[in-house]
C-alpha cells in the first residue's frame, strides 16, 4: 500500500452561484513555516484580489479559507484547474496511516524536508529581435507569464533603425523549457502576438558566464536611493497616515498576542503581511481577513514567535508594528529620475528573505506605460542590498523629451496599477 494521494481534500475550489460572488478556496493540510506567505503570493501570482480570509494552525495542521475575486480589467484568462494544481504543489504531503510528521521527522523519516531550500531553477535565455511599437514590452510580458515563464531578469533595448533587441532571463514554472514541444509552444505564442514585426526568436539555456549577469547591475543613483530608501522619512509618512493603525495587545489571550491592523485595500496586501511576519520570524496560530466594498480592511492576527511564545518584549513590538506600518503603507518604491537628457524610471520592491520577489511588478509596469503611451527605450531588472535589505529595482529608460511635466502622471499611474487602484480595464 503506497502513500494515499491527498489532492482532492488538500485544496478545493467553489465559485459563487451568482457572477461577481467570490470564489471560496480551501486549502486544508499539515503546517509548514512560511506556508501562508506562498500561498497569498501565489493567489496574486494569478491575479487574484483576497477580499476576505480565516486561517487557523496548532503547528502541525492548518486550515485556511480564502474568497478571492478577479482583478477588475485583468487581460489574463483565469485558470481555476491551474491555480489548484499550484495550490497543492506548495502544501506538505500529509503522512501515511495517520502518523503525524513531527513523529516521522523524529524518527528520521521525511515525506518532503519542505523547510530546506528549494534547488534554484534551471535559467534560459530568450532572445529575439522585432520591430518597435506602442506597448511590445507589455505584450511580451503578458504572452510568458500566460506561459508561467517567471522573468528573473531583462535587458531591453531599441536600434536606431526602430528594431528592438529583448534579452530574456527566465525561468519555467513547469520545468519544460528544455523539450522542444515546450519552446515551439513559447514560439507560437510569441509569434501570435508580435506577427509578422519578430525577425527572430531564439532560447538556450543560460550558462554560468549568462547567469553571473544576474547579478550584476550598476549602483543605483544617489538621488533615487535617497528619495526611495529613506528609511526615516518612510516611516515617518506611515506613522502620518491616517487610515493606518497596527496596534498588539497581550491581554486577550494567555498563549497569543493579538495583531490588529485597520488599513486601506492594496493589490496584495494580505501577502505584505504575511511575508513581513514570515521575515520577522512571527507565526500565525490564527487569523482573520476583512475587506470591505469603502476599501478599507480589518485584520486580526493570534500570533506568536518562533519559540512559541508571546511577544512581550516591547522593543520587538515597536519594531515589528514599525515594519508593519511601513511595508502596508509603500509595498513598492517609485520615482522618476533624470539620467542626462533620459528619464529613468524607478520601482523597488523588497524581496523576501527566502529570495522571492513579488510577482507581476514588470507585467504591471509595462501596462501602466503602455495606457499612459510611453515608449520602452530600455529596460533592466536587477537587484541591490540597501541597507540591510534586499531590494528587486526595476529600471526603465523612456528615452529623450521632457517627461517632467508628467512626472506625476507617470509616477502615479505605475503605483496605482502597482497598488490595484487603477481598475480601468486595458486597452
Amino acid at each position: 500500500m503506497g502513500i494515499p494521494n491527498p489532492s482532492d481534500e488538500v485544496v478545493q475550489v467553489r465559485h459563487g452561484d451568482v457572477a461577481g460572488e467570490p470564489t471560496v478556496v480551501t486549502i486544508s493540510c499539515p503546517d509548514k513555516t512560511g506556508l501562508g506567505c506562498d500561498l497569498c503570493r501565489l493567489v496574486l501570482l494569478f491575479g487574484l484580489n483576497i477580499v476576505k480570509g480565516d486561517m487557523s494552525t496548532d503547528g502541525r495542521w492548518c486550515y485556511i479559507v480564502l474568497w478571492v475575486v478577479a482583478r477588475p480589467g485583468r487581460a489574463m484568462a483565469m485558470r481555476w484547474d491551474l491555480l489548484k494544481d499550484r495550490l497543492i504543489q506548495l502544501c506538505p504531503v500529509a503522512a501515511p496511516f495517520g502518523l503525524d510528521n513531527h513523529h516521522l521527522a523524529a524518527a528520521g523519516l521525511h515525506l518532503h524536508d519542505h523547510d530546506a531550500p528549494a534547488p534554484s531553477p534551471n535559467i534560459f535565455l530568450l532572445k529575439f529581435f522585432c520591430y518597435d511599437r506602442m506597448g511590445l514590452l507589455h505584450d511580451v510580458t503578458r504572452v510568458l507569464c500566460e506561459l508561467e515563464l517567471t522573468i528573473r531578469r531583462v535587458k531591453v533595448s531599441t536600434t536606431p533603425d526602430g528594431r528592438v533587441l529583448d534579452l530574456f532571463f527566465i525561468t519555467d514554472a513547469r520545468e519544460l523549457l528544455h523539450t522542444k514541444s515546450r519552446r515551439e509552444e513559447t514560439y507560437d505564442k510569441l509569434q501570435s502576438v508580435l506577427g509578422d514585426s519578430l525577425t527572430s526568436c531564439e532560447i538556450e539555456s543560460a550558462t554560468e558566464e549568462m547567469s553571473s549577469c544576474l547579478q550584476a547591475s550598476t549602483l543605483l543613483p544617489h538621488s533615487a536611493v535617497e528619495e526611495m530608501f529613506n528609511v526615516e522619512v518612510v516611516e515617518e509618512q506611515s506613522r502620518s497616515c491616517g487610515g493606518l493603525s497596527v496596534a498588539m495587545d497581550n491581554s486577550l489571550s494567555p498563549a497569543h498576542t493579538l495583531i490588529q491592523i485597520q488599513c486601506g485595500d492594496h493589490k496584495g496586501l494580505v501577502y505584505d503581511i504575511m511575508r513581513t511576519l514570515k521575515d520577522c520570524n512571527i507565526q500565525i496560530s490564527y487569523g482573520r481577513f476583512y475587506a470591505s466594498q469603502n476599501g478599507s480592511c480589518e485584520v486580526d492576527l493570534f500570533a506568536v514567535q518562533s519559540d512559541g511564545k508571546k511577544i512581550v518584549d516591547q522593543h520587538k513590538q515597536r519594531a515589528l508594528c514599525c515594519r508593519l506600518r511601513t511595508e502596508l503603507h509603500r509595498p513598492l518604491r517609485v520615482a522618476l529620475v533624470n539620467r542626462g537628457p533620459d528619464t529613468e524610471l524607478l520601482v523597488a520592491n523588497p524581496v523576501e528573505v527566502s529570495g522571492k520577489g513579488r510577482p507581476l511588478v514588470f507585467y504591471d509596469i509595462t501596462l501602466a506605460l503602455k495606457k499612459l503611451h510611453k515608449r520602452i527605450f530600455l529596460a533592466e531588472i536587477g537587484r541591490h542590498v540597501v541597507g540591510d535589505r534586499e531590494w528587486e529595482v526595476y529600471r526603465v529608460h523612456l528615452g529623450e523629451g521632457d517627461h517632467s511635466s508628467l512626472r506625476s502622471k507617470i509616477v502615479d499611474g505605475v503605483t496605482n496599477m502597482l497598488m490595484g487602484w487603477d481598475d480601468t480595464p486595458p486597452s
